[in-house]
């Protein structure tokens, strides 16, 4: 996790898809290769190492990488910076510069499959029984209506509603218990907007892409959607519609009836980290991580902070990544390259020492998620965050408790194209008082279908 919101750190991948794209030509490795050796020895490409930008957690990358040759002498890893670039893609695929394994967003694979743009790994996991405690939801991203699997979960994120234990107790409110309806969240709001002194209630995001990133999430919370895939494969839009107007005409009574959300508005990402940092701001819905990045970054007390499951609970805005496998490699590239992937990002065996070294180079320990697993290896990881915590795991529970209940949905098509058109609706209701919110849907919805037929 990056303590960015959903699809950002696509963007960011883009960044750096330069230096991964440099480290290609320099390492001259393409996948098409066969690159086993006369005695056996598999060299395979790999992405996802930290930027030297991020020194902790490339060292940390590193070291696996020695880890693992060492326990595999016959297998040799090269890795490279960056994650998959949806942009220069079927370039390197073509071109034979595709690494053997390369990580998608949790958007991703159902494209990549049906365009035969990824291995078959599923005779391969039969070695790995481990792969079956992974939550069912995120296996099914990876696999095709046959049921073939093509990938395996690196890490997911689900959204909830992080709070101020604070100011929760100085209206009045229960910190240990958080809002979990759009009505309770109203209703607390405007006791924590009662304190004063410039204290906001609920925060809402309205620019760069965020504010329709949070109305999505806020629809799929009500059981709804933005886009449906219909019958014969294409997407429509699915928001202008009595869900569409609850979300925007909640939002615009807390902003106008209430004076619950500040006057300040067209807020991006980190805005409401930094109102939350500072004291200011009673709640708005993010991830988990971004409560270490609130402390680290904008000078809070982790202890303040709590975490609550979504309101209305019908849904919620899951993503996430992992790890497809180009589909020229070799059987021996796929074999290697799956090896890899399984021992450092599904290895149950390397959960407590995983917690355990992240809490001696002062990363997050006991953040609810990412976390991938069910059964055993569930427990692993509870006992495991339990010792090693750094973050004060006991004001997540109202979050922990309930996140296995509620459906897991994913971002839309196109997803970062149609935030871009909602925020205009997010905006227009949060800035003008007399907005048209039949208008912002019926036009927001038009130009979203025009996205989704050019697709």
């Amino acid at each position: 996790m990056t303590g960015f919101p959903a699809g950002s750190r696509a963007r960011i991948a883009v960044a750096v898809a330069a230096t991964a794209t440099l480290a290609l030509t320099a390492s001259g490795c393409g996948s098409t290769d066969d690159s086993a050796s006369s005695d056996g020895k598999v060299t395979i490409t790999v992405n996802d190492m930290p930027a030297k930008t991020d020194p902790v957690n490339r060292k940390i990358f590193l070291s696996d990488v020695a880890a693992f040759e060492k326990a595999n002498p016959k297998i040799h890893v090269v890795p490279h910076e960056g994650q998959m670039d949806p942009q220069t893609f079927s370039t390197k695929l073509a071109g034979g510069q595709l690494e053997n394994a390369y990580y998608v967003y949790l958007t991703d694979p159902a494209g990549l499959i049906a365009k035969h743009q990824a291995a078959d790994i599923t005779d391969y996991l039969k070695d790995y029984p481990e792969a079956q405690q992974v939550k069912p939801q995120l296996r099914q991203v990876f696999q095709d209506k046959a049921g073939r699997t093509y990938g395996v979960t690196e890490g997911n994120y689900s959204m909830g509603l992080v709070y101020n234990r604070n100011l929760f107790e100085k209206a009045g409110l229960d910190p240990d218990r958080p809002p979990t309806t759009w009505d309770e969240v109203r209703a607390d709001a405007k006791k924590i907007a009662a304190l004063g002194g410039g204290v906001v209630g609920y925060g809402d995001y309205s620019k760069s892409n965020t504010g329709g990133w949070h109305f999505t999430a806020e629809m799929y919370s009500r059981g709804g959607d933005v886009a449906k895939q219909q019958s014969d494969g294409t997407w429509k839009t699915d928001f202008d519609n009595a869900t569409g107007r609850a979300v925007l005409q909640h939002l615009h009574d807390m902003r106008w009836t209430d004076a619950s959300m500040g006057k300040r508005q067209l807020l991006e990402w980190a805005d409401l980290l930094q109102m939350m940092g500072s004291g200011k701001l009673g709640m708005y819905l993010a991830t988990s991580d971004n409560i270490p990045t609130i402390a680290g970054q904008y000078k809070g007390d982790p202890k303040e902070y709590g975490l609550g499951p979504i309101p209305d609970g019908k849904g919620t805005l899951a993503g996430g990544g992992g790890f497809m496998f180009n589909p020229r490699n070799t059987p021996a590239q796929t074999k290697a390259a799956l090896a890899w992937v399984m021992f450092k990002y599904e290895n149950p065996d390397r959960i407590t020492s995983g917690q355990q070294r992240a809490a001696q180079n002062k990363q997050p320990v006991g953040l609810p998620e990412p976390n991938i697993w069910t059964g055993a290896a569930e427990q692993t990881r509870a006992a495991a965050d339990k010792k090693y915590a750094n973050e004060p795991v006991e004001n997540y529970a109202p979050f922990t408790e309930t996140v296995g209940k509620i459906p897991l949905k994913l971002e839309p098509p196109q997803a970062q194209q149609i935030y871009a058109v909602l925020d205009t609706a997010m905006a227009k209701v949060l800035t003008q008082k007399d907005a048209d919110i039949d208008q912002l849907l019926s036009d927001a919805s038009r130009q979203v279908d025009s996205l989704l037929a050019a697709q």
